[in-house]
């Protein structure tokens, strides 16, 4: 042997006794050229299959194991595979041996000469063993060549290979004349090619040969036969469900009976590397044991599964000596993990007694079973009614924290995660926050994250959970990721309920007063006082003013990220206090050539803010935020699931609503809506809402008569003239005497009533000099976003809205100009059936009818907030009324009837046409109950109809009623069309949202004087109020 290897002996030597690396690399060139010139020879010809028929046995092999040396190196080696080929398809077994190791490290299954291979791998695999009797010298050994074909086919595994030879291989598996050497190998190679290709086995045909191989007496043909059949079953569970009796069986002789042969006891365990597959495999079947009377007559194989499992879990002792304890424990673990799977189908008893072992071993001293067990533990404290059971262990878990090994600490992080709930939740994040303080850097960031987490899932009050957080950044600030305190600032915001956002801004000023605290902190505090500081504003020593120098004293020392956080919060704070914009004016100024782009891009446009816009738009751009969005798990819920995985114990308990948050999401939506709305509750289609909105009063009435005299009231002032009598017949009912039904006091004993306050007071209503300033701030809010409903000298009521297809956003702000309280102050909305409305306001400022609210109080030079978010259902033509009541300190009632700027032309979305789609839509809604059509003069006082006129129509059109202009389709510059949709969040029977398409045209005769609007939808109500809503804006435009 010594004399056949000696050539390659010396090339390993050769290498070995290179100096450096450029010698071994030129040692090894010189080797490929001898080998290629020895394979290729210029004068010898070649066999059929590339190699060279001139070299002898021992040539070949010599050569082709310096080829398999040098790619083990790390050398490419792209030739010689005519050589290996050749001696893959000798005869000889020590050639066989030798070509297939080469063919399983030099060549892959996409290589294109595997194909001419794959049929002697099939006569290698597939042939008889040799009859028993005297084998001629240097014959093959069929077993091994088997073992020799089984290996390089799994080593390969190219996807045509597999699909060429699979069926071979199960075959051989299920072969009564294979060997158990064979049947070994046979099985981990179909394990191999099944995972490149899950799909290649039929479960439903395969696992009746399965269930044959497993009543093998050979311990190691079932040890790689349970591997094989571990990863099918993970594909396709349900088609080897029936093999689960077999299984159990075979556990059961290991465990109860002790039979093994000798050679596969491990320190007197038998097998156990067999039982833990065998109950790794039954992890995979879940409801095995659901649905059985255990011990009463249930199936045999679960009865005898649950005797097996306790007598793991019961009977397992701790040995002296640690290979056998490994041993051991591992099949215990694995006997949890089972009781894990089943969970709360399985027995109670078990699983007390799984917690109890557990409890016993994450207080041992070895690191490794306190590791296993805490881990072990999370898992199974995830069942229902196991919490409890880990909870009795708490105290030990808090002391795994402070283990020396991280591991073990990472573990009983993950446990205290786990089994913490409302009952002791403060302690357990009390202890996380103290042990935070001498924690390892390398564990800091995740015990943040959990203590996070944890604070949110579980604080009843969640001034507590912002208590939490800012120990958490002045503890460990550099390891407080921004998700963290991004999810502080989305609590805060979306809870506007009790004082939670005065009560961060107070803390937060707090804590940003000292000169030194953490980056982190300045953020905080910076986006909350910008949104809540006017909160906390008229408290001693939080003004505006003082607020920004708190702020403003951080400046230098961060980062250009959170300076772009406090620019934005200083423009929140100019636009509130006027004693704040001299302060940050200079800072805009310098701040404008900022290297930083973010810096420099809000500088510019925060102080060109006030020159380029309105007061009203300013004051619309810097208002709130609105709540953010809900989503299904949060930053942090998601940061948890990207560093720990979806199998995970703690992620999994991170993603299960806590009864605390689903108490808190209960409170919110019931302060977003009065009324709820069911989730389940049809809305109704629009074709059965028509004849109520028929009924339905107008905003302003419709005259089709073309040719109307120059002095009938308009249709806008018809509305505002009912509104007028409104008025009138509500101060002449409030000058009347009481109902019939009640009994008029006499006159002497009238003053004592009213000055003791146990009568009403006196009602004042809106005065009628006021009717055509709010007949005009109307008009103007139905086509701009934001402005003045109605003003007196005492009360100004403001409108913001914005509008989203079917959605809108409606805020309306109450301002007391009056030198004292307004008291009682109440707002009681009209909800139509058209409109779905959800309101949120300040505390009792809504007035639903369900009970006798007093209103709330609204101090001098201070707002109360009205939000309004409303989707249409169906077309409309009338505007919701809003009806404002309050008391002064006078004793006068003030009862104040307005309606809300919303209207068709809110919905709708503006539509792009060419010419000659607009003129083909136009004609195909022609009709009467389709077009609406009026023409209007313009008054004799005004500049007239000319060129400037029309543009400023244009803009209504397209700005202010939300069309799109449809150019072209005009003659004549007198001419404006336009398109739009009206959108709606009702659904026909397939689910579509229903739409109305509309189109509009305003034509003017300056001759005449005098402009004609006309529109034609499908719907209607459609028509009449974008033709209202039309006139109305184009004569504002005079």
């Amino acid at each position: 042997m010594s004399t056949q290897a000696r050539g390659l002996n010396n090339f390993i030597s050769d290498l070995r006794n290179a100096k450096s690396k450029e010698e071994e690399s030129n040692r090894v060139e010189v080797e490929l050229a001898k080998i290629r010139k020895k394979f290729n020879p210029g004068d010898a010809k070649l066999a059929a299959d590339g190699s060279n028929p001139s070299l002898s046995s021992y040539q070949r092999k010599k050569y082709v194991w310096k080829l398999v040396y040098i790619h083990v190196l790390g050398y490419d080696v792209d030739f010689g595979h005519a050589e290996v080929l050749a001696l893959v398809r000798s005869k000889k077994y020590n050639e066989k041996s030798v070509g297939y190791v080469a063919l399983s490290l030099l060549l892959r299954g996409s290589d294109p000469v595997m194909g001419t291979i794959v049929s002697t791998m099939k006569k290698d695999l597939t042939t008889a063993p040799l009859a028993s009797g005297k084998k001629k010298k240097g014959a093959v050994k069929n077993d091994a060549v088997q073992c020799l074909t089984l290996c390089s086919l799994a080593n390969i595994s190219g996807l045509e290979l597999i699909q060429a030879m699979h069926v071979e291989v199960q075959h051989v598996l299920v072969s009564k004349s294979s060997t158990e050497q064979v049947k070994k190998k046979s099985a981990l190679c179909l394990l191999r090619l099944s995972r490149t290709s899950p799909n290649l086995v039929s479960g439903r045909e395969f696992a009746p040969h399965i269930g044959q191989l497993l009543q093998d007496k050979h311990l190691g043909v079932l040890t790689s036969l349970m591997s094989l059949l571990n990863g099918l079953a993970s594909h396709h569970a349900t088609d080897y469900e029936i093999l689960i009796p077999h299984v159990v069986h075979i556990l059961s002789l290991l465990v109860m009976k002790k039979q093994c042969a000798r050679e596969y006891l491990y320190y007197h365990t038998p097998c156990p590397w067999l039982q833990i597959k065998l109950l790794k495999f039954l992890q995979l079947y879940p409801n095995a044991v659901e649905g059985h009377d255990i011990g009463m007559g249930g199936n045999e194989h679960v009865n005898q599964l649950i005797n097996v499992v306790s007598r793991i879990i019961f009977e397992t002792e701790v040995s002296d000596s640690i290979n056998k304890s490994n041993a051991d424990h591992a099949v215990l673990f694995e006997a949890v993990n089972l009781i894990v799977a089943w969970g709360t189908t399985c027995p109670l008893e078990m699983l007390e007694g799984a917690m109890q072992i557990l409890g016993k071993f994450i207080s041992v001293r070895e690191p490794n079973i306190r590791y296993l067990g805490l881990m072990t533990m999370s898992k199974l404290a995830q069942i229902e009614g196991s919490v409890e059971g880990a909870k009795k262990h708490q105290a030990t878990v808090l002391v795994s924290l402070k283990d020396a090994d991280i591991s073990v600490r990472r573990r009983a992080l993950d446990l205290l995660f786990v089994i913490c709930d409302t009952d002791n939740a403060e302690r357990i994040v009390d202890e996380l926050v103290a042990h935070l303080v001498v924690a390892d850097a390398s564990i800091r960031e995740e015990m943040v994250l959990k203590i996070a987490i944890l604070a949110e899932k579980y604080a009843t009050d969640l001034r507590w959970y912002v208590d939490t957080i800012l120990k958490l950044i002045s503890i460990s600030g550099d390891y407080v990721g921004d998700s963290v305190w991004h999810r502080v600032v989305q609590i805060v915001t979306n809870h506007p309920q009790g004082d939670l956002q005065g009560y961060a801004a107070a803390t937060l000023f707090v804590a940003v007063s000292p000169h030194r605290c953490h980056e982190t902190t300045v953020s905080v505090a910076a986006y909350v006082l910008g949104e809540f500081g006017f909160l906390i504003a008229e408290r001693p020593g939080m003004s505006g003013e003082e607020q920004f120098h708190v702020l403003h004293q951080h400046w230098f020392n961060v980062d250009t990220k959170t300076r772009a956080i406090l620019i934005s919060t200083y423009a929140k704070l100019a636009n509130l206090y006027e004693e704040c914009r001299p302060l940050v004016a200079p800072i805009f100024a310098r701040s404008k050539n900022s290297s930083d782009v973010e810096v420099q891009q809000r500088c510019a446009e925060y102080a060109s803010m006030r020159e380029a816009f309105s007061p009203e738009a300013v004051e619309d751009l810097l208002r709130e935020m609105p709540p953010f969005e809900d989503k299904r798990r949060s930053a942090l819920e998601l940061r948890l699931l990207e560093t720990e995985g979806e199998d995970s114990a703690a992620v999994t308990k991170a993603s299960m609503p806590s009864e605390v948050e689903q108490q808190r999401a209960l409170q919110s939506a019931q302060m977003l809506s009065n009324s709820p709305i069911e989730e389940e509750e049809e809305m109704p289609p629009i074709d059965e809402q028509e004849d109520e909105q028929e009924d339905a009063p107008d905003y302003e009435q419709e005259d089709e008569q073309e040719d109307e005299p120059d002095d009938e009231p308009d249709d806008d002032e018809e509305e505002f003239d009912e509104e007028e009598e409104e008025f009138d017949d509500q101060e002449e009912s409030q000058q009347q005497a009481p109902d019939a039904g009640e009994e008029e006091p006499p006159e002497d004993e009238k003053d004592d009533v009213i000055e003791n306050g146990s009568a009403n007071p006196v009602v004042v209503g809106i005065p009628k000099e006021l009717i055509p300033a709010m007949r005009k701030a109307f008009s103007n809010l139905c086509t701009s976003p934001s402005g003045v409903l109605f003003e007196n000298s005492l009360l100004q009521v403001g409108v913001k809205h914005e509008y989203v297809g079917a959605q809108g956003r409606i805020s309306v702000f109450f301002g007391n100009l009056h030198s004292s309280a307004l008291h009682h102050f109440k707002v009681k909305v009209d909800q139509p059936d058209h409109l779905r409305m959800q309101m949120q306001g300040t505390q009792d400022l809504l007035d639903d009818g369900e009970y006798d609210s007093a209103g709330c109080t609204v101090a001098t030079k201070t707002q109360a907030k009205l939000l309004v978010l409303v989707e249409v259902t169906a077309p409309f033509d009338d505007a919701p009324s809003m009806r404002i009541s309050f008391e002064t300190e006078e004793g006068e009632r003030h009862d104040y009837p307005l309606r809300l700027p919303l209207v068709a032309t809110c919905f709708m979305e503006p539509v792009n046409l060419d010419p000659g789609a607009f003129m083909q839509r136009w004609k195909s809604l022609e009709g009467p109950d389709r077009e609406c059509q009026e023409v209007m003069k313009v008054p004799p006082n005004s500049s007239g109809i000319d060129e400037a006129y029309m543009d400023r129509v244009s803009k209504i059109i397209v700005d202010g009623l939300k069309f799109g202009r449809c150019q072209g389709v005009d003659p004549t510059p007198w001419t404006v069309s336009g398109a739009a949709t009206f959108r709606t969040g009702a659904q026909d029977a397939n689910g579509n949202n229903i739409n109305v398409g509309c189109l509009l045209r305003v034509e003017a005769n300056p001759k005449a004087n005098a402009f004609r609007v006309t529109t034609r939808t499908l719907h209607p109500l459609c028509s009449k109020a974008i033709k209202n809503v039309s006139l109305v804006s184009i004569k504002l435009a005079m």
